[in-house]
């Protein structure tokens, strides 16, 4: 496949000058002249990847469609690797979109090129050209944050240096990073109508300067308490900032969401990798470099994510501390490897109550549980906003078992069982909950290890329900999983009042989210290929796979 590149490269040459004979100026981003801003470029993509999985999801053989005479399927620059389905080219078409296809600009339709590649490549050169069209929005989003708002003289007025700094972070560092970036990928773009790779870039720029992210989504905590304590304190600039919000240039989108775009775009950043790995031929240099790339950006991710838990943990496990009186010998809860996996109320059985005598009093009584990721702590709240320790357990000493209905009564009750609790011995409380979902969730959180329902993704099972995003969904609780839109999950168990257990395939982040949130993936043959694709894209390292699966069963 590599030579067969070269050849077709040799031909389009012969076919097409290079499409300019200057350099780069650095206020003349060819790409960057996209109509739309990365928000909208982002929400048009994931958009379209889910009617795409529909389409593919309700055909009996996703081989099956034909593709279309004007435009072929390949086309799709999305995480899709099927046909395409005509909404989608209409929605592409759409001259006011300037959501464009690289096998849709003028020097590759009059090329003759498109007669040439086979389908898998036309497919590789889209999933590349939209990492490409995606920064290229990306970054103009970045320019828009900086010179409409940052460096708007009546904000500035209003904000103190230090409150500028918190809110603003370094995003002229990112920008700038984002700035050579695509300085970099439209030369190689500019190189030859056939993208030889771009992976190879995204390496380079993440190994090298893709740290400012780290930094950037690290302050979100601050960020965020800062941007709404200013709203609160600060009429003027909530009205400045309500102004600039209106100004068509930024097209109806808040001020909020440009400053969250860097953390959203390197996630993206992985995914799009994710999807040229998927399309690149097995055990070729372009595969080695994508694994390489895939890599380091997600070492990047993690440390963003562990950035900005540190910081919610830290002040958690504070505020907990506060509350806590302990009955029984205290046990020391801030740690800098603890943090907070559930809290909440339930019911406790008081003990058997089958006696006519004992009927009139309460069956249950409440507790209040805080679980951590390696340890249990039973308390009862008390006045004050107080909680009162009277037990307590390492996590790995717990074991829950579910209790068969027997009545309403017993409706979502379980046994959690202390091997050893704060007296160095074995305890059992019966528990209620409110519901069958609040029921499931507390025991697979109590027992990681418990079987669920459905097998994971790390199992390498064969075929398991999936569910695909079609609502994006922000985290309440600590044991449930924000979703973004096109995301594709594992189903590990759902409940009967519409609450669903899954594993994103994409990174394995297990948690719990409203089945409302997405569409049940029916096809067979679509969920083997997400499978598939997904242990592609993490075969370079298993062991950090099973490692993955590990940490996600804490």
């Amino acid at each position: 496949m590599e030579g067969l590149v070269h050849g077709v490269a040799q031909v389009a040459k012969r076919l097409i000058v290079k499409a300019t004979a200057k350099p780069l100026l650095k206020s003349d981003f060819a790409f960057s002249k996209t109509r739309l801003l990365y928000q909208e470029y982002r929400d048009k993509s994931t958009r379209q990847e889910i009617e795409t999985r529909r389409l593919q999801d309700s055909q009996t053989d996703p081989e099956e469609s034909s593709p279309s005479e004007e435009t072929p399927p390949e086309a799709e620059p999305t995480n899709t690797t099927e046909n395409k389905a005509p909404p989608q080219i209409s929605l592409l078409r759409n001259s006011n979109s300037r959501f464009n296809l690289w096998q849709d600009l003028p020097e590759i339709r009059s090329s003759g090129i498109l007669s040439i590649l086979q389908p898998d490549e036309i497919k590789l050169q889209e999933a590349m050209f939209e990492l490409v069209t995606s920064e290229a929005s990306y970054y103009k989003s970045l320019n828009l944050l900086v010179s409409h708002f940052m460096e708007n003289e009546r904000l500035k007025k209003i904000l103190h240096p230090s409150e500028a700094h918190i809110l603003f972070s370094n995003v002229l560092d990112v920008m700038a990073v984002s700035e050579r970036f695509l300085l970099d990928l439209e030369q190689r773009v500019e190189e030859n109508i056939v993208i030889s790779d771009v992976c190879d870039i995204v390496y380079q720029h993440t190994v090298n300067h893709f740290s400012v992210y780290i930094t950037y989504v690290s302050n979100q905590t601050y960020q965020e308490r800062a941007y709404k304590q200013l709203l609160q304190d600060k009429p003027a600039f909530r009205e400045v900032i309500s102004q600039l919000e209106l100004d068509p240039k930024c097209k109806g989108l808040s001020f909020s969401s440009f400053l969250i775009l860097p953390f959203q775009r390197i996630t993206r950043l992985k995914l799009l990798v994710q999807n040229i790995l998927k399309k690149v031929e097995e055990k070729s240099d372009r595969e080695n470099t994508a694994l390489d790339a895939h890599k380091e950006l997600e070492t990047v991710v993690k440390a963003c994510n562990e950035g900005v838990r540190k910081m919610s943990r830290t002040e958690q496990m504070i505020s907990i501390q506060k509350k806590l009186e302990f009955k029984i010998k205290s046990v020391p809860i801030i740690s800098h490897s603890r943090w907070l996996l559930k809290q909440g109320e339930l019911q406790q059985m008081n003990g058997p109550k089958t006696s006519r005598t004992l009927r009139t009093k309460k069956l249950f009584r409440e507790i209040y549980l805080f679980l951590f990721n390696d340890l249990l702590v039973i308390c009862r709240q008390i006045p004050g906003d107080k909680y009162q320790v009277f037990d307590s357990a390492p996590r790995g000493l717990l074991r829950v078992e579910e209790l068969e209905d027997q009545g309403q009564s017993l409706a979502n009750v379980f046994i959690l069982r202390l091997l050893e609790n704060a007296d160095d011995r074995e305890a059992s409380y019966m528990l209620k909950a409110s519901s069958q979902s609040e029921m499931k969730r507390w025991m697979i959180s109590l027992a990681p290890n418990r079987r669920t329902k459905f097998v994971s993704f790390t199992s390498r099972l064969v075929d398991c329900p999936q569910i695909q995003c079609v609502h994006p969904y922000v985290a309440q609780q600590p044991d449930e999983l924000s979703l973004e839109l096109a995301d594709v999950l594992n189903i590990l168990d759902k409940t009967d009042d519409g609450w669903i257990f899954g594993e994103r395939l994409h990174d394995q982040e297990r948690g719990w989210f409203p089945s409302s949130m997405g569409e049940e993936i029916l096809n067979p043959k679509i969920r083997a290929q997400n499978l598939k694709e997904c242990f592609r894209v993490h075969k370079s390292d298993d062991s950090q796979r099973r490692k993955l699966g590990s940490r996600n069963r804490q």
